[in-house]
């Protein structure tokens, strides 16, 4: 038995077959959860994404916020200190990941968040539970047909007038170093089986398409770009 098979229950295909040693295996999850760990896999530009993330956070609507995906590093720390008069959400498939968080939450004496165990995927919330949903390097990790799915989703649970932040790799990079040297975008290629497929998918136009069957809409009021354009943060508005 091939060793992601030992991970399998309960958690998606792609995610135990692919990342079972960064998201499921404990020692990965110790390992990768140290800031100089976190900061190397973002070639330098963990705090930077971190700051503007949290910028963007500020001045988001009042109401429920939901994180989908628990996260390594500092975030879901930050996102709790300051929304202490909303409430937040986070949500993940994996129950290591949901542990790693609550251990991380309780140090700081953070203690009435709502850890939900879910799939990204088939959220348990109703329609238009809430105001604010971060994805933060998510969508790169999941096959085409599952970020369709964590799409729908996402669009589903926001509320009129709501906000969607997405931190995520840019648009294809054609000019960046590390894409432009082979064995560098090879290596990249490796460790992220379905970042090709979504360096070419045009999120915005993604989004739009799944409001219409809400009677939604969305609009980018916000695009921040990190490394020579190879990371970015952006903002869309419902309404």
């Amino acid at each position: 038995m091939k060793i992601w098979h030992r991970f399998s229950d309960g958690i998606p295909d792609y995610l135990a077959r692919h990342y079972w040693w960064a998201y499921l295996w404990r020692p990965g999850v110790w390992f990768f959860d140290h800031q100089p760990i976190i900061n190397a896999i973002l070639f330098g530009q963990y705090k930077r994404l971190l700051r503007q993330t949290l910028q963007c956070l500020e001045s988001r609507p009042p109401g429920r916020l939901l994180q989908l995906t628990c996260v390594y590093g500092l975030l879901s720390p930050s996102i709790v200190n300051e929304n202490k008069d909303h409430s937040v959400y986070l949500c993940d498939v994996a129950p290591v990941q949901l542990e790693a968080v609550r251990r991380k939450l309780n140090n700081e004496g953070h203690n009435s968040v709502c850890l939900a165990h879910m799939n990204a995927e088939k959220l348990a919330f109703k329609d238009d539970s809430f105001s604010t949903v971060l994805v933060f390097f998510l969508f790169h990790e999941l096959p085409a047909d599952a970020r369709s799915r964590v799409i729908d989703e996402l669009v589903r649970v926001i509320e009129a007038g709501g906000q969607v932040i997405i931190v995520e790799y840019a648009p294809l990079p054609t000019h960046h170093f590390l894409y432009r040297i082979f064995p560098l975008r090879r290596l990249l290629m490796r460790l992220e089986p379905f970042l090709a497929e979504f360096w070419r998918e045009d999120l915005a136009a993604a989004l739009h398409s799944r409001a219409k069957g809400y009677g939604k809409a969305f609009e980018r009021t916000r695009a921040d770009y990190f490394f020579n354009r190879f990371y970015r943060v952006e903002v869309y508005q419902e309404g």
